[in-house]
């Protein structure tokens, strides 16, 4: 899968279990594994560029002795979730056409 195309899977997954509730990296990582592989290396990334684009917000509590860092998604996180799902028509769409027919390699 093209890297760009899954990186937009990839936060739109970040976001939808966020909508459960408030959650850490290593829930979010657990939560959306089943469905799209990633790293831990990958999902810190995301969660930043997601926070400076102001899709979640971010507080830490103690945990263990250790403070953990807890995300929640905001408006502007559930307004992606439905532009992704608004546009999902158009995708079906373009893929329904690239698959039809033969592909033949000439």
């Amino acid at each position: 899968m093209d890297i760009q195309l899954k990186r937009g899977f990839i936060e739109i997954c970040v976001l939808k279990a966020l909508t459960k509730g408030d959650s850490y990296g290593y829930k979010i990582l657990n939560d959306i594994s089943p469905y799209i592989q990633i790293s831990e290396s990958t999902l810190y990334p995301i969660l930043k560029r997601l926070l400076a684009a102001g899709c979640l917000t971010q507080y830490s509590c103690e945990h263990n002795g250790r403070l953990r860092k807890y995300y929640s998604i905001t408006e502007e996180g559930k307004g992606r979730i439905y532009d992704f799902l608004n546009e999902w028509d158009s995708m079906i769409k373009i893929y329904n056409y690239i698959s039809e027919g033969e592909i033949t390699n000439d």
